[in-house]
């Protein structure tokens, strides 16, 4: 046998070998199957529901002619720009040459436990892409990465670095997008896809949720339903710009691309630097968003919500009780209505700070954290010493990304402020961003929870804001690197954010940002809860609260109850907030002996039956979308204790009323049924209250719990016997 036979043999079998090449990606219900092609690119073969043991995932391939270089149908798992896929790629470079791309082809791959780790490699350029897989397998989520490095002289930038790309294919696609805006978070919109491309992104750097939220659903199939059909459901784990690219091509295929929005932000790589995305999260669930949802919230309460074994203190806000006008006599005397009404913590908002520019309004302060002198004359710790005299914890607001023109901070510091040389400011809520590119920024964020802890270590809770996107956008600390500005802002408030979990690991925070301008599941990954929205008015919370609940639990969605819409009573008020992480915002000199009465009770059954309202376990019945009523549902994991939440909005005069059919409960077990949060003095009206019935008949017959009165709500417990 010759050398040239030997070497042919031996080059065949390499071939061969890598060819073969199939990997599994599975949790319990879903299987990703990708295999490297006869070109050494690495494909999607299948992603559906899990597959059989007994099935051969090598018939997954089936080649096309005429597609000798490329994946099959071009379903390249990270396909880049310019080469001879035709439609919207996942990366894209510019070599230090002036190439503008890569072909990535497969080295290898392991498998550490639930981590599965793919190296991809350009066979002409130092350049390295490794894509990450991690599976949750019972609660049926994967997340993807990926991580970019080069080895390059002189200077090569990304101008796409997408987290992931995923194929599906059917006949239609239906997309459920959650469009926002300031008091209008998570509306519900849905539109079929066709050929061409849906771009749903934000571009804001910080409150980057403003406009649009960071979710996704798409029907495959047929349109989005709570119980049936295919669903994909999605979401970016980043605190900055977001985008996700559907697209339809000419053979019917769904591309789904999610990441980083790359808009104005082209990354300037160094040399051996990794550049790491932003973490996508998805789930198929072939039982509808139902059963999407309930996954999304075990795995948030299992692996993602910082402190989520622990327990939420409920609180009342001096907000909407004094706005920027109060003195430690006003806060004291709120003390004594916090501890009366039974609450856990105060919450000491907006106001507190600067002394040359006093915080009075939103025009002045921000970025000098002072406590101010002449409102506050024996500072922070005389507070916490008060709050606590009278029962209750303390917990102050902060938002120390940000900063107004007049201020001491900007006056000493204007080197860092995000701003453009020589042009006219714009500035959005009289305030501008500080540039947490800079390593001194970071420091100096860190440093206002730092002190304040310093000085006041019984601190339980800080409320942390961010009113503004970023405007004027030029970092002076990045000077010629200005591409990485939104990118390195993120990375350097998760710098931050490290800094404080690792050294306050029992402070509680909210994530605020004028309403839910950030509600991303990376940020929970630092924050206790999150503020859903300004807007408490309890019907539009109705609707606010329905959206997130599709992919967030109830521990993190902080609801309050308010002076909004006081043509709702305080029952109706206090019943919306119950489904959520409790609080008040409320005067409560305002209220009636009643609704007070009414206001303690419903905190100490709220405290008696947390368990049960942050469950995972979520199922909504009845859609206010769909008619004047809400009907939503919590139940135990071990199906012993259930709670269903009834909202009558506007009913229509004699319409017709039907049984709310339960979900989720051990059908052949018995449970009684009882309205619970009642008025003092009254008695429930409910024909079920107070019986007892199978799980079975609850699931199958209903009960019911809706009625003909306005602004009528209900809160039912159901027990098994």
């Amino acid at each position: 046998m010759t050398k040239r036979t030997l070497l042919s043999i031996f080059f065949c079998s390499t071939f061969l070998a890598l060819w073969a090449q199939t990997i599994s990606i599975a949790t319990n219900n879903t299987q990703m199957v990708l295999q490297v092609n006869s070109q050494q690119r690495l494909c999607q073969t299948y992603l559906g529901e899990r597959l059989s043991e007994q099935t051969n995932l090598e018939q997954l391939y089936m080649p096309l002619v005429g597609l000798s270089s490329s994946c099959i149908q071009g379903l390249e798992v990270y396909p880049v720009m310019g080469t001879e896929d035709y439609y919207e790629p996942t990366f894209e470079i510019r070599h230090a040459d002036g190439n503008p791309t890569s072909v990535l082809k497969y080295v290898n791959h392991t498998t550490d436990g639930n981590l599965t780790t793919i190296h991809l490699r350009d066979e002409v350029y130092p350049v390295e892409v490794t894509l990450y897989y991690k599976v949750f397998p019972e609660e049926d989520i994967i997340q993807q990465w990926t991580e970019i490095t080069h080895h390059e002289k002189g200077k090569v930038y990304l101008g796409r670095y997408a987290s992931s790309m995923l194929y599906l294919e059917a006949t239609n696609y239906y997309l459920t997008e959650f469009t926002s805006d300031w008091a209008k978070e998570m509306q519900i919109q849905s539109q079929e896809l066709k050929f061409g491309k849906k771009v749903l992104d934000s571009r804001l750097g910080a409150r980057a949720n403003f406009m649009a939220q960071p979710f996704f659903e798409v029907g495959i199939g047929s349109p989005v339903s709570e119980d049936e059909g295919t669903v994909l459901m999605g979401t970016l784990g980043w605190t900055g710009n977001f985008r996700f690219t559907f697209e339809v091509d000419n053979q019917r295929v769904l591309r789904v691309i999610s990441g980083i929005n790359h808009d104005a932000s082209t990354y300037l790589l160094k040399k051996d630097d990794t550049f790491r995305t932003a973490d996508f999260y998805f789930t198929l669930s072939n039982k509808g968003v139902g059963e999407g949802s309930r996954r999304f919230q075990r795995w948030m309460m299992n692996h993602q919500l910082h402190k989520a074994k622990d327990d939420r203190m409920t609180l009342l806000n001096n907000w909407e009780n004094t706005y920027f006008d109060f003195d430690e006599e006003k806060l004291v005397a709120l003390f004594g209505e916090a501890k009366d009404l039974g609450v856990d913590l105060f919450l000491l908002d907006d106001g507190w700070f600067g002394n040359k520019y006093p915080r009075k309004d939103d025009r002045a302060g921000l970025g000098d954290w002072q406590v101010t002198q002449s409102k506050l004359p024996n500072g922070i710790p005389y507070l916490v010493r008060k709050a606590k005299e009278n029962g209750v914890a303390f917990g102050i607001w902060i938002e120390p990304e940000m900063v107004n023109p007049k201020s001491e901070l900007a006056e000493k510091h204007p080197e860092w402020l995000i701003q453009l040389p020589s042009r006219d400011t714009y500035y959005f809520r009289h305030q501008m961003v500080l540039d947490l590119c800079n390593p001194e920024v970071q420091d100096f964020v860190f440093g206002v929870v730092d002190n304040l802890m310093q000085e006041n270590p019984e601190i339980r809770f800080m409320k942390w804001d961010c009113n503004s996107p970023i405007t004027n956008i030029y970092s002076p600390y990045l000077k010629e690197n200005q591409g990485n500005l939104y990118v390195d802002y993120v990375r350097g408030l998760y710098n931050v954010l490290d800094r404080v979990k690792e050294k306050y690991p029992d402070l509680y925070m909210m994530m605020c940002s004028g309403g839910g301008g950030r509600s991303d599941v990376r940020g929970l990954n630092y924050f206790t809860e999150f503020w859903c929205s300004d807007n408490t008015d309890p019907i539009e919370r109705i609707f606010i609260q329905w959206g997130y609940s599709h992919f967030m639990p109830a521990k993190a969605m902080c609801a309050h109850v308010t002076e909004w819409n006081r043509q709702t009573s305080i029952k109706f008020r206090v019943d919306v907030a119950f489904q959520g992480k409790l609080g008040f915002d409320i005067g409560l000199r305002n209220l009636s002996d009643e609704d007070r009465q009414y206001c303690r009770q419903a905190i100490k059954e709220y405290n008696r039956l947390k368990d049960v309202v942050w469950s995972p376990e979520f199922y909504r019945l009845v859609s206010p979308y769909e008619g004047q009523h809400c009907v939503v549902q919590r139940v135990t994991p071990d199906k012993s204790h259930s709670l269903v939440f009834a909202y009558d909005i506007n009913p229509r005069y004699s319409e017709m009323l039907l049984p709310a059919r339960l979900k989720g409960l051990d059908a052949e077990a018995k449970y009684r049924v009882k309205e619970i949060c009642l008025m003092p003095g009254r008695q429930s009206w409910l024909s079920c209250n107070d019986k007892v019935y199978t799980g079975d008949y609850l699931m199958k017959v209903g009960i019911k719990v809706t009625s003909y009165n306005k602004l009528d709500s209900h809160i039912i417990e159901i027990t098994k016997e």
